[in-house]
Protein backbone atom coordinates (compact mmCIF):
# COMPACT_ATOMS: atom_id res chain seq x y z
CA UNK A 1 0.00 0.00 0.00
CA UNK A 2 1.35 3.46 -0.92
CA UNK A 3 2.37 5.72 1.94
CA UNK A 4 0.91 9.21 2.36
CA UNK A 5 4.18 10.88 1.42
CA UNK A 6 4.28 8.85 -1.80
CA UNK A 7 0.86 10.09 -2.89
CA UNK A 8 1.85 13.66 -2.00
CA UNK A 9 4.93 13.30 -4.21
CA UNK A 10 2.75 12.01 -7.04
CA UNK A 11 0.36 14.94 -6.65
CA UNK A 12 3.27 17.30 -7.29
CA UNK A 13 3.70 15.71 -10.71
CA UNK A 14 0.26 16.79 -11.92
CA UNK A 15 0.43 18.94 -15.03
CA UNK A 16 0.09 22.62 -14.17
CA UNK A 17 -2.35 22.95 -17.05
CA UNK A 18 -4.85 20.97 -15.00
CA UNK A 19 -4.83 23.58 -12.24
CA UNK A 20 -7.08 25.83 -14.34
CA UNK A 21 -9.44 23.06 -15.45
CA UNK A 22 -12.72 23.28 -13.56
CA UNK A 23 -15.13 20.43 -12.98
CA UNK A 24 -18.26 20.30 -15.11
CA UNK A 25 -20.73 21.45 -12.43
CA UNK A 26 -23.72 19.94 -14.22
CA UNK A 27 -22.07 16.53 -13.90
CA UNK A 28 -21.31 17.23 -10.23
CA UNK A 29 -25.02 17.89 -9.68
CA UNK A 30 -25.98 14.77 -11.63
CA UNK A 31 -23.60 12.60 -9.61
CA UNK A 32 -24.84 14.09 -6.33
CA UNK A 33 -28.38 13.30 -7.49
CA UNK A 34 -27.31 9.72 -8.24
CA UNK A 35 -26.02 9.45 -4.67
CA UNK A 36 -29.41 10.56 -3.32
CA UNK A 37 -31.16 8.04 -5.55
CA UNK A 38 -28.94 5.26 -4.21
CA UNK A 39 -30.22 6.22 -0.76
CA UNK A 40 -33.79 5.68 -1.99
CA UNK A 41 -34.65 9.33 -2.75
CA UNK A 42 -36.68 10.21 -5.84
CA UNK A 43 -35.04 13.01 -7.86
CA UNK A 44 -36.48 14.87 -10.85
CA UNK A 45 -33.68 15.46 -13.36
CA UNK A 46 -33.82 18.86 -15.03
CA UNK A 47 -30.04 19.36 -15.06
CA UNK A 48 -28.58 17.33 -17.93
CA UNK A 49 -28.96 17.90 -21.63
CA UNK A 50 -29.69 14.34 -22.61
CA UNK A 51 -32.74 13.22 -24.61
CA UNK A 52 -35.09 10.99 -22.66
CA UNK A 53 -36.22 9.26 -25.85
CA UNK A 54 -34.96 5.86 -26.98
CA UNK A 55 -32.78 5.85 -30.07
CA UNK A 56 -35.08 5.46 -33.12
CA UNK A 57 -35.62 1.85 -34.18
CA UNK A 58 -34.28 2.37 -37.70
CA UNK A 59 -30.91 3.38 -36.21
CA UNK A 60 -30.78 0.45 -33.80
CA UNK A 61 -31.70 -1.93 -36.61
CA UNK A 62 -28.90 -0.56 -38.78
CA UNK A 63 -26.41 -1.07 -35.95
CA UNK A 64 -27.56 -4.67 -35.47
CA UNK A 65 -27.19 -5.34 -39.18
CA UNK A 66 -23.70 -3.86 -39.16
CA UNK A 67 -22.61 -6.03 -36.23
CA UNK A 68 -24.11 -9.14 -37.85
CA UNK A 69 -22.22 -8.30 -41.04
CA UNK A 70 -18.93 -8.09 -39.13
CA UNK A 71 -18.55 -4.29 -39.25
CA UNK A 72 -16.64 -4.31 -35.96
CA UNK A 73 -13.11 -3.39 -37.09
CA UNK A 74 -11.15 -0.20 -37.55
CA UNK A 75 -12.46 2.05 -40.29
CA UNK A 76 -10.73 4.74 -42.31
CA UNK A 77 -9.47 7.32 -39.82
CA UNK A 78 -11.76 9.97 -41.34
CA UNK A 79 -14.78 7.67 -41.20
CA UNK A 80 -16.45 5.32 -43.63
CA UNK A 81 -17.01 6.87 -47.06
CA UNK A 82 -20.73 6.09 -47.04
CA UNK A 83 -21.32 8.11 -43.85
CA UNK A 84 -19.27 11.06 -45.05
CA UNK A 85 -21.27 11.06 -48.28
CA UNK A 86 -24.54 10.99 -46.31
CA UNK A 87 -23.35 13.98 -44.25
CA UNK A 88 -22.64 15.90 -47.44
CA UNK A 89 -26.13 15.01 -48.69
CA UNK A 90 -27.57 16.53 -45.51
CA UNK A 91 -25.80 19.85 -46.07
CA UNK A 92 -26.85 19.92 -49.70
CA UNK A 93 -30.50 19.11 -48.96
CA UNK A 94 -31.03 21.09 -45.75
CA UNK A 95 -28.86 24.16 -46.27
CA UNK A 96 -28.07 24.28 -49.99
CA UNK A 97 -24.37 24.07 -49.10
CA UNK A 98 -21.88 22.00 -51.09
CA UNK A 99 -19.17 20.21 -49.12
CA UNK A 100 -17.10 17.21 -50.18
CA UNK A 101 -16.57 13.94 -48.26
CA UNK A 102 -12.83 14.64 -48.02
CA UNK A 103 -13.64 17.67 -45.81
CA UNK A 104 -15.49 15.54 -43.24
CA UNK A 105 -13.79 13.80 -40.30
CA UNK A 106 -16.09 11.45 -38.37
CA UNK A 107 -15.34 11.52 -34.64
CA UNK A 108 -16.37 9.86 -31.38
CA UNK A 109 -18.79 12.66 -30.54
CA UNK A 110 -18.39 16.41 -31.00
CA UNK A 111 -15.99 16.85 -28.07
CA UNK A 112 -13.15 15.07 -29.93
CA UNK A 113 -14.07 17.14 -33.00
CA UNK A 114 -13.62 20.34 -30.98
CA UNK A 115 -10.32 19.11 -29.55
CA UNK A 116 -9.03 18.29 -33.04
CA UNK A 117 -10.05 21.68 -34.43
CA UNK A 118 -8.51 23.64 -31.56
CA UNK A 119 -5.33 21.55 -31.55
CA UNK A 120 -4.62 22.54 -35.17
CA UNK A 121 -5.09 26.24 -34.37
CA UNK A 122 -3.99 27.03 -30.82
CA UNK A 123 -0.45 27.33 -29.49
CA UNK A 124 0.41 28.43 -25.94
CA UNK A 125 -0.61 32.04 -25.43
CA UNK A 126 -3.00 32.15 -28.37
CA UNK A 127 -6.52 33.46 -27.84
CA UNK A 128 -9.99 32.11 -28.59
CA UNK A 129 -13.03 34.38 -28.36
CA UNK A 130 -16.03 32.89 -26.53
CA UNK A 131 -19.48 34.01 -25.38
CA UNK A 132 -20.39 34.43 -21.71
CA UNK A 133 -22.60 32.60 -20.95
CA UNK A 134 -21.59 29.70 -23.13
CA UNK A 135 -21.10 25.95 -22.99
CA UNK A 136 -19.22 25.15 -19.80
CA UNK A 137 -16.53 22.92 -21.32
CA UNK A 138 -15.29 25.24 -24.10
CA UNK A 139 -12.85 27.22 -21.91
CA UNK A 140 -11.30 24.02 -20.53
CA UNK A 141 -10.52 22.77 -24.03
CA UNK A 142 -8.76 26.05 -24.83
CA UNK A 143 -6.83 26.18 -21.58
CA UNK A 144 -5.75 22.54 -21.78
CA UNK A 145 -3.96 23.46 -25.02
CA UNK A 146 -2.28 26.45 -23.37
CA UNK A 147 -4.59 28.99 -24.97
CA UNK A 148 -6.31 31.96 -23.39
CA UNK A 149 -10.05 32.60 -23.38
CA UNK A 150 -11.33 36.06 -24.26
CA UNK A 151 -15.02 36.55 -23.48
CA UNK A 152 -17.78 38.76 -24.83
CA UNK A 153 -21.05 39.01 -22.96
CA UNK A 154 -24.45 38.09 -24.32
CA UNK A 155 -27.45 39.37 -22.41
CA UNK A 156 -30.99 38.26 -21.77
CA UNK A 157 -32.31 41.70 -22.74
CA UNK A 158 -30.79 41.25 -26.22
CA UNK A 159 -32.07 37.70 -26.59
CA UNK A 160 -28.57 36.31 -25.91
CA UNK A 161 -27.65 37.28 -29.49
CA UNK A 162 -24.02 37.63 -30.59
CA UNK A 163 -22.79 41.11 -31.51
CA UNK A 164 -20.08 41.03 -34.19
CA UNK A 165 -18.96 44.55 -33.23
CA UNK A 166 -18.29 43.41 -29.65
CA UNK A 167 -16.38 40.39 -30.95
CA UNK A 168 -14.33 42.59 -33.28
CA UNK A 169 -13.18 44.70 -30.31
CA UNK A 170 -11.56 41.61 -28.78
CA UNK A 171 -9.57 40.50 -31.82
CA UNK A 172 -5.81 40.78 -31.42
CA UNK A 173 -2.81 39.37 -33.34
CA UNK A 174 -3.01 36.34 -31.01
CA UNK A 175 -6.65 35.56 -31.84
CA UNK A 176 -6.84 32.13 -33.50
CA UNK A 177 -10.58 31.44 -33.51
CA UNK A 178 -14.06 32.69 -32.67
CA UNK A 179 -16.34 30.11 -31.06
CA UNK A 180 -20.00 30.13 -32.09
CA UNK A 181 -22.79 27.93 -30.72
CA UNK A 182 -26.24 28.12 -32.30
CA UNK A 183 -28.71 26.94 -31.11
CA UNK A 184 -26.89 27.76 -27.93
CA UNK A 185 -26.32 25.95 -24.67
CA UNK A 186 -27.32 27.18 -22.04
CA UNK A 187 -29.52 29.96 -23.46
CA UNK A 188 -31.53 28.26 -26.20
CA UNK A 189 -30.80 31.24 -28.47
CA UNK A 190 -30.67 30.79 -32.24
CA UNK A 191 -28.15 33.27 -33.61
CA UNK A 192 -29.54 35.43 -36.40
CA UNK A 193 -28.20 34.92 -39.92
CA UNK A 194 -27.07 38.55 -40.16
CA UNK A 195 -24.91 38.17 -37.05
CA UNK A 196 -23.38 34.94 -38.35
CA UNK A 197 -22.57 36.64 -41.66
CA UNK A 198 -20.89 39.55 -39.86
CA UNK A 199 -18.87 37.19 -37.64
CA UNK A 200 -17.80 35.19 -40.70
CA UNK A 201 -16.50 38.40 -42.27
CA UNK A 202 -14.08 38.98 -39.37
CA UNK A 203 -10.48 37.84 -39.86
CA UNK A 204 -10.16 34.81 -37.53
CA UNK A 205 -11.53 31.36 -38.42
CA UNK A 206 -14.85 30.41 -36.83
CA UNK A 207 -15.48 27.18 -34.91
CA UNK A 208 -19.23 26.66 -35.10
CA UNK A 209 -20.85 24.12 -32.77
CA UNK A 210 -24.10 23.11 -34.48
CA UNK A 211 -24.97 20.06 -32.38
CA UNK A 212 -28.52 21.33 -31.66
CA UNK A 213 -29.43 21.93 -35.30
CA UNK A 214 -32.80 20.37 -36.06
CA UNK A 215 -34.09 21.19 -32.57
CA UNK A 216 -35.61 24.63 -33.11
CA UNK A 217 -39.09 26.08 -32.56
CA UNK A 218 -40.65 28.43 -35.11
CA UNK A 219 -37.25 29.34 -36.55
CA UNK A 220 -34.49 27.66 -38.54
CA UNK A 221 -30.82 27.61 -37.58
CA UNK A 222 -28.26 28.54 -40.24
CA UNK A 223 -24.96 26.73 -40.70
CA UNK A 224 -21.82 28.85 -40.68
CA UNK A 225 -20.82 27.10 -43.90
CA UNK A 226 -23.35 29.28 -45.72
CA UNK A 227 -21.26 32.34 -44.96
CA UNK A 228 -17.61 31.25 -45.13
CA UNK A 229 -15.34 28.41 -46.20
CA UNK A 230 -13.02 29.28 -43.28
CA UNK A 231 -15.28 27.63 -40.73
CA UNK A 232 -14.77 24.50 -38.66
CA UNK A 233 -18.26 23.06 -38.13
CA UNK A 234 -19.00 20.57 -35.36
CA UNK A 235 -22.13 18.46 -35.41
CA UNK A 236 -23.20 14.99 -34.44
CA UNK A 237 -25.93 12.54 -33.59
CA UNK A 238 -26.26 12.76 -29.79
CA UNK A 239 -28.92 15.43 -29.39
CA UNK A 240 -30.99 15.25 -32.55
CA UNK A 241 -31.20 11.48 -32.78
CA UNK A 242 -31.11 10.58 -29.05
CA UNK A 243 -27.73 8.88 -29.47
CA UNK A 244 -25.69 10.34 -26.60
CA UNK A 245 -24.13 7.02 -25.60
CA UNK A 246 -23.25 6.10 -29.18
CA UNK A 247 -20.50 8.76 -29.25
CA UNK A 248 -20.74 9.74 -32.89
CA UNK A 249 -20.05 13.18 -34.31
CA UNK A 250 -18.14 14.88 -37.08
CA UNK A 251 -16.07 17.87 -38.05
CA UNK A 252 -16.24 19.72 -41.37
CA UNK A 253 -12.89 21.46 -41.83
CA UNK A 254 -11.31 23.88 -44.31
CA UNK A 255 -9.20 21.90 -46.79
CA UNK A 256 -5.74 23.09 -45.59
CA UNK A 257 -6.53 21.66 -42.14
CA UNK A 258 -7.89 18.28 -43.16
CA UNK A 259 -4.64 16.32 -43.36
CA UNK A 260 -3.25 17.73 -40.06
CA UNK A 261 -6.56 16.90 -38.35
CA UNK A 262 -6.51 13.42 -39.87
CA UNK A 263 -3.02 12.80 -38.47
CA UNK A 264 -4.20 13.85 -35.00
CA UNK A 265 -7.25 11.61 -35.31
CA UNK A 266 -5.02 8.65 -36.24
CA UNK A 267 -2.81 9.24 -33.21
CA UNK A 268 -5.39 10.20 -30.59
CA UNK A 269 -8.51 8.24 -31.52
CA UNK A 270 -7.70 5.99 -34.55
CA UNK A 271 -11.33 6.14 -35.74
CA UNK A 272 -14.89 6.43 -34.54
CA UNK A 273 -16.94 3.38 -33.54
CA UNK A 274 -17.40 1.31 -36.69
CA UNK A 275 -20.95 0.00 -36.27
CA UNK A 276 -22.14 3.33 -34.88
CA UNK A 277 -20.99 4.88 -38.16
CA UNK A 278 -23.19 2.52 -40.17
CA UNK A 279 -26.07 3.38 -37.85
CA UNK A 280 -25.34 7.07 -38.48
CA UNK A 281 -26.21 6.60 -42.15
CA UNK A 282 -29.65 5.32 -41.16
CA UNK A 283 -30.05 8.29 -38.81
CA UNK A 284 -29.40 10.77 -41.61
CA UNK A 285 -31.46 9.02 -44.27
CA UNK A 286 -34.33 7.40 -42.35
CA UNK A 287 -34.86 9.01 -38.93
CA UNK A 288 -36.16 12.48 -39.78
CA UNK A 289 -39.79 11.54 -38.93
CA UNK A 290 -38.55 10.41 -35.50
CA UNK A 291 -36.61 13.66 -35.08
CA UNK A 292 -39.71 15.68 -35.93
CA UNK A 293 -41.77 13.80 -33.32
CA UNK A 294 -39.11 14.42 -30.68
CA UNK A 295 -38.80 18.08 -31.67
CA UNK A 296 -42.57 18.58 -31.38
CA UNK A 297 -42.53 16.97 -27.92
CA UNK A 298 -39.68 19.20 -26.77
CA UNK A 299 -41.68 22.19 -27.99
CA UNK A 300 -44.71 21.10 -25.95
CA UNK A 301 -42.53 20.85 -22.85
CA UNK A 302 -40.93 24.23 -23.59
CA UNK A 303 -44.33 25.89 -23.88
CA UNK A 304 -45.26 24.47 -20.47
CA UNK A 305 -42.01 25.13 -18.62
CA UNK A 306 -41.34 28.76 -19.57
CA UNK A 307 -44.64 30.18 -18.17
CA UNK A 308 -44.48 27.80 -15.21
CA UNK A 309 -41.08 29.17 -14.20
CA UNK A 310 -42.29 32.74 -14.64
CA UNK A 311 -45.26 31.98 -12.42
CA UNK A 312 -42.85 30.77 -9.71
CA UNK A 313 -40.98 34.08 -9.86
CA UNK A 314 -38.02 33.08 -11.98
CA UNK A 315 -36.96 35.64 -14.55
CA UNK A 316 -37.30 34.32 -18.10
CA UNK A 317 -37.05 37.48 -20.16
CA UNK A 318 -36.05 35.55 -23.27
CA UNK A 319 -38.00 32.60 -24.57
CA UNK A 320 -35.61 29.91 -25.89
CA UNK A 321 -35.96 29.10 -29.59
CA UNK A 322 -33.69 26.07 -29.84
CA UNK A 323 -32.05 23.15 -28.00
CA UNK A 324 -33.91 22.15 -24.80
CA UNK A 325 -32.84 24.60 -22.10
CA UNK A 326 -34.28 27.55 -20.21
CA UNK A 327 -31.79 29.87 -18.53
CA UNK A 328 -33.80 31.45 -15.71
CA UNK A 329 -32.82 34.34 -13.47
CA UNK A 330 -32.94 33.18 -9.83
CA UNK A 331 -31.17 36.13 -8.22
CA UNK A 332 -34.31 36.91 -6.21
CA UNK A 333 -33.57 33.67 -4.34
CA UNK A 334 -29.76 33.73 -4.21
CA UNK A 335 -26.72 35.20 -5.91
CA UNK A 336 -24.86 31.91 -5.44
CA UNK A 337 -26.16 29.54 -8.09
CA UNK A 338 -24.12 26.56 -6.88
CA UNK A 339 -25.46 26.84 -3.34
CA UNK A 340 -28.99 27.38 -4.66
CA UNK A 341 -28.80 24.35 -6.97
CA UNK A 342 -27.59 22.18 -4.06
CA UNK A 343 -30.36 23.53 -1.83
CA UNK A 344 -33.01 22.72 -4.44
CA UNK A 345 -31.52 19.27 -5.00
CA UNK A 346 -31.40 18.30 -1.33
CA UNK A 347 -34.59 19.99 -0.15
CA UNK A 348 -36.89 19.81 -3.19
CA UNK A 349 -35.28 16.76 -4.81
CA UNK A 350 -35.07 18.55 -8.17
CA UNK A 351 -31.72 18.60 -9.98
CA UNK A 352 -30.97 21.82 -11.90
CA UNK A 353 -27.75 23.28 -13.32
CA UNK A 354 -26.07 26.26 -11.61
CA UNK A 355 -25.73 29.18 -14.01
CA UNK A 356 -22.15 30.00 -13.06
CA UNK A 357 -21.11 26.75 -14.73
CA UNK A 358 -21.68 28.58 -18.03
CA UNK A 359 -19.81 31.77 -17.17
CA UNK A 360 -19.68 34.60 -14.67
CA UNK A 361 -22.36 36.47 -16.61
CA UNK A 362 -24.81 33.66 -15.73
CA UNK A 363 -24.12 33.66 -11.99
CA UNK A 364 -27.43 33.87 -10.19
CA UNK A 365 -29.19 31.99 -12.97
CA UNK A 366 -30.28 28.34 -13.10
CA UNK A 367 -30.48 26.25 -16.26
CA UNK A 368 -33.50 23.99 -16.58
CA UNK A 369 -33.46 21.19 -19.16
CA UNK A 370 -36.74 20.05 -20.67
CA UNK A 371 -35.20 16.85 -22.02
CA UNK A 372 -37.44 14.94 -19.64
CA UNK A 373 -41.05 13.81 -19.80
CA UNK A 374 -43.81 16.37 -19.37
CA UNK A 375 -45.06 14.41 -16.34
CA UNK A 376 -41.65 14.66 -14.68
CA UNK A 377 -41.34 18.35 -15.57
CA UNK A 378 -44.77 19.01 -14.03
CA UNK A 379 -43.74 17.15 -10.88
CA UNK A 380 -40.47 19.10 -10.80
CA UNK A 381 -42.37 22.38 -11.04
CA UNK A 382 -44.72 21.29 -8.24
CA UNK A 383 -41.74 20.51 -6.01
CA UNK A 384 -40.14 23.84 -6.88
CA UNK A 385 -43.38 25.62 -6.04
CA UNK A 386 -43.49 24.03 -2.59
CA UNK A 387 -39.84 24.88 -2.04
CA UNK A 388 -40.22 28.53 -3.08
CA UNK A 389 -43.32 28.89 -0.88
CA UNK A 390 -41.52 27.35 2.11
CA UNK A 391 -38.68 29.85 1.60
CA UNK A 392 -41.15 32.73 1.66
CA UNK A 393 -42.68 31.46 4.92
Amino acid sequence: MARGSDTQDLAQLLSRRLESITSFLVMDVLEEAFALEREGQNVIHLEVGEPDFPTPACIVDAMNRAIAAGQTRYTHSMGIAELREAICERYRGRYGVEIEPDQVIVTSGTSPALLLALATLVEPGDEVILSDPGYACYPNFVELLGGRCVFFQVSETEGFQYDAAEIAKRITPRTKAIMVNSPANPTGAVIEAAALREIAALAPPVISDEIYHGLTYGIEAETMLRFTDRAFVLDGFSKRYAMTGWRLGYLVAPRPFVRPIQKLQQNLFICANSFAQWAGIAALREAEPDVERMRATYDERRRYLVPALRELGFGVGFEPRGAYYVLANARHLSGDSVALAREILHQAKVAVAPGVDFGSNAEGYLRFSYANSLANIEEGVARLRRHVESRRR
